[in-house]
């Protein structure tokens, strides 16, 4: 009968032990409730490690386990107005943690409702932000950056790669997000370490537009290059037909020169020939009248000469080198 006792005694400590202590890990923090009541908070401090064995009033109080660690916010992208009234495509992303144990179940219980708060706070920050300021402020980031500029453009179209100017930039509206939605989140026991912009785009409705005038931009640049390559073209074509007929000018000056001395030589070879003998005289006058007759005569020519005509002379001659008889 003792030992009986003795069990139950033994089964009773061990199921008070094991209603009365607990764990915790290093990725969670644990706060205690007492009749729904939150209590005391375990593993909450960053700077002090307290995961381990611990211990509460069993049957009385409850382990309530929450995520230590840094958690994720991945936000929907949303249309909304810039400052100089062009309607962009805003997909943001943010890092947060539980701050206060006690604070985030009172106010939200889970991290569901968490995330739905989230989304309306850092939206509603988000918008606030991009319609205080231009475009070119969300999508630039550094204020000093110059654009890589193709120097052939420089002369042709002098607003292609000239960045304008800004007075924020990118990082700084991140920062002002992550300000304004900050004041918010504190009161749910949320702390928001970061908030970024994943992807910024024009609106679905917009893109095609803008496709189009960058491509009308670009055509325009490519025509004013080709026109200017037509000019030197042409340029470079009248160059040339000037040097080629100044070429066949000095070439046809230089031939009628050759042929001029080469006539004087040749009417020079001739009259020393027709002056060395009179035979060689009449021989000569022969042959060139022969060569006239080819050249003037034909098959059905018909002449009428007068007794007293050179060609009526050289007909009547029998012998080509025989003086002419003399006609009465």
């Amino acid at each position: 009968m003792k030992f009986t006792r003795v069990i139950i005694g033994l089964v009773a400590l061990l199921i008070l032990l094991s209603s009365s202590a607990f764990t915790v890990s290093e990725i969670e923090q644990v706060f205690i409730t007492q009749f729904g009541k939150p209590g005391r908070a375990i593993n909450a401090n960053p700077a002090k490690n307290e995961a381990g064995l611990h211990f509460k009033v069993p049957f009385i109080q409850r382990v309530n386990r929450i995520e230590k660690r840094i958690l994720e916010w991945n936000g929907p992208a949303e249309e909304m107005p810039t400052r100089d009234k062009l309607y962009i495509s805003v997909d943001s992303f943010a890092r947060w943690r539980i701050a206060n144990p006690v604070t985030y179940y009172e106010k939200l219980r889970d991290e569901p409702s968490a995330l739905s708060r989230l989304n309306d706070n850092i939206g509603s920050a988000t918008r606030s932000v991009i319609a205080a300021h231009n475009l070119i402020e969300v999508v630039r980031s550094q204020i000093d950056r110059k654009a890589v500029r193709d120097e052939t453009l420089v002369e042709t179209e002098s607003n292609v790669g000239v960045l304008p100017a800004i007075q924020y930039g990118r990082s700084v509206l991140e920062a002002q997000i992550l300000k304004a939605a900050q004041k918010n989140v504190d009161l749910w026991g949320i702390e928001l370490l970061d908030v970024r912009f994943k992807r910024i785009n024009y609106k679905s409705g917009v893109i095609d537009k803008i496709y189009a005038r960058m491509i009308s931009e670009r055509q325009q640049i490519a025509e004013r290059f080709r026109s200017e390559g037509a000019g030197e073209a042409v340029k470079i074509i009248g160059k040339k037909d000037r040097e080629l007929l100044s070429i066949q000018s000095e070439a046809y000056r230089q031939e009628q020169e050759i042929k001029g001395q080469a006539d004087g030589q040749a009417t020079g070879i001739y009259a020393q020939a027709y002056n060395s003998s009179p035979s060689a005289a009449d021989f000569y006058q022969f042959v060139k009248t022969l060569e006239t007759y080819q050249k003037t005569l034909a098959k059905d020519t018909t002449l009428i000469f007068t007794s007293d005509s050179d060609l009526f002379r050289l007909f009547k001659r029998i012998d080509p080198l025989r003086p002419p008889v003399p006609t009465r």
